[in-house]
């Protein structure tokens, strides 16, 4: 009998290269391995190995398919013989058609691709993965998007390493992967290597977390997919992305090493800091910094409103930098008049007359008519999503990187808080959605805290402020990067003498009294003084 009137059995194992599906084995016992390409003489007719595979019905007969190059694709014969890539016809039509395998090696389905891209299924593909018949573990396995990007990673790494691809696309990329965690499990690393699209990132980000932890690596391609830069001339880029595939990470988890730029060269930022506007305040807390968060707290009527406006004038007119402010407790009018005031050392509310329409305007031009602040335009609660948004917008669509809220207190009020621990857990949400909103944009946020009432002396009489004594929550305390409190007492001998206290500074650690504020009713400013002199009235020195 000779070798053409024999007929082909089934695949087999090699036995020479131990290939799981390329030997291919015929009636009379001769037989052919397309991995080692190495031909095996007939023996005495009986075959040398007893088929046990079943293949699926409604399959186009191998035997009217064959090999060939891809040449619009840049995919070479050997390459398609390899994956059992064919081309034929089908109803009439020329076709491509890629070869499903089970885990077990039976041919289970066949997706047909034609010319004008649409596609047809026979048999049954459903979770197989392309190409996975040919490896059975290893130290690397490429996962793509599709079975041209398969044969393209395949025919890159000299058709020798295991590459497979998905069969129904990114849609449905987790569902494949998850249905073969067992096999793709038997692989150290398992290399996502899907378009570099909106769809595939997605995919990749998914499948990421269905696979074992340590094992997924995610590779990154110059082009859209691996056959995009075949045909671009990148085919070294396909190899550098598998070789330099990044292991996955959940967010949120950073590796040490990764910090280089951060911790040696991009130090900048740690010398951007802005000086207060009193050396009371400076000494203590070395200034504001980019992405932190400050909380002036006191009790009623001690400053924290006239504070915060100084540092909107600072940091808005003296600066020149953009601010945002909501202030909800008064009209924007008002916040316009008190910044107003400052400029002109003269409190436009208690002396309207006192200035003439000319210095108003030019004390208006000079202040919030020059483009730097951003007002809310609303008088009481404000609920907390709305807040944030309002937020969001100053902070990344206007470009406000100073950013001051008063208060917290009243944002809660606008909250559901009939449920025990109410407005604990309302004044909890609000600071974790604020602390990461300032992390998120590097903003400066100021932020005005209310105290709770204490049992013995009154804050109103001279009582120290203490971080145990904010009012709601202690994630106040816990969130903020420095809690500043303000003590006066309004009955004593200089009821106008503010005590500032720091009593959270994550910076430096530095706490305790850092000096003291004198203010004046008159100009409605506040002005550092010495301590030690407060028998007679300080006439203190202004900043500006």
């Amino acid at each position: 009998m000779k070798d053409t009137d024999s007929t082909f059995i089934g695949h087999f194992p090699c036995p020479s290269c131990g290939s799981s599906d390329a030997y291919s084995e015929y009636s009379d016992g001769h037989g052919y391995c397309f991995a080692c390409c190495k031909y095996f003489p007939p023996t005495d007719g009986a075959p040398k190995m007893e088929s046990t595979k079943k293949e699926a019905k409604g399959l186009i007969p191998i035997s009217e398919l064959s090999f060939s190059a891809l040449n619009a694709r840049g995919i070479n014969k050997d390459t398609c013989q390899k994956l059992k890539y064919y081309v034929g016809e089908y109803n009439g039509k020329p076709c491509q058609v890629a070869c499903y395998y089970d885990l077990q090696g039976n041919l289970v389905g066949q997706k047909i691709r034609f010319p004008d891209k649409t596609f047809s299924v026979r048999g049954k593909i459903g979770n197989c993965l392309f190409g996975s018949q040919l490896w059975e573990s290893g130290k690397k396995i490429v996962i793509t998007e599709g079975e041209i990007d398969a044969l393209t990673v395949s025919q890159l790494q000299g058709n020798q390493w295991p590459v497979v691809s998905i069969p129904n696309g990114a849609q449905a990329a987790k569902k494949a992967i998850e249905a073969n965690l067992e096999y793709l499990s038997k692989f150290d690393q398992i290399i996502l290597m899907f378009d570099m699209d909106e769809p595939g990132r997605k995919a990749v980000d998914e499948c990421s977390k269905v696979l074992p932890a340590g094992k997924a690596y995610i590779a990154n391609l110059p082009c859209k997919d691996p056959n995009e830069c075949l045909m671009n001339g990148k085919s070294k880029d396909v190899i550098s992305a598998i070789w330099n595939a990044r292991l996955y990470r959940p967010d949120g988890i950073v590796a040490g090493t990764d910090l280089y730029e951060k911790c040696v060269t991009d130090i900048d930022d740690l010398k951007d800091s802005v000086e207060y506007p009193w050396v009371a305040l400076q000494n203590k807390t070395k200034g504001a910094r980019h992405g932190e968060l400050y909380v002036f707290t006191s009790g009623s009527g001690m400053g924290k409103s006239t504070i915060l406006r100084e540092l909107e004038y600072y940091f808005g007119v003296r600066r020149g930098e953009l601010c945002g402010i909501i202030a909800l407790e008064e009209s924007t009018r008002k916040t316009g008049l008190e910044l107003m005031s400052i400029h002109l050392n003269r409190r436009l509310i208690l002396d309207p007359e006192g200035t003439d329409e000319a210095g108003r305007k030019e004390s208006f031009e000079s202040t919030v008519g020059i483009g730097n602040f951003y007002l809310y335009d609303h008088f009481g609660s404000l609920d907390s999503s709305n807040l944030l948004s309002k937020l969001r917008y100053m902070i990344v669509s206007l470009g406000c990187k100073r950013i001051f809220l008063d208060h917290i207190s009243i944002v809660v009020s606008g909250m559901d808080t009939d449920e025990d621990g109410g407005e604990r857990k309302a004044i909890d949400k609000l600071m974790t959605n604020l602390r990461s909103l300032v992390e998120e944009t590097q903003c400066t946020m100021f932020v005005v805290s209310h105290l709770k009432r204490p049992e013995k002396k009154g804050h109103e009489e001279g009582g120290h402020v203490s971080l145990s004594q904010l009012r709601g929550s202690g994630s106040i305390a816990q969130l903020a990067d420095m809690v500043i409190g303000l003590e006066r007492n309004q009955q004593g001998e200089n009821p106008n003498v503010l005590t500032i206290r720091v009593l959270k500074n994550r910076f430096s650690g530095d706490t305790g009294v850092s000096g003291y504020l004198s203010y004046n009713p008159d100009t409605g400013r506040l002005v550092d003084i010495e301590a030690g002199s407060f028998e007679e009235e300080p006439e203190g020195k202004e900043f500006f």
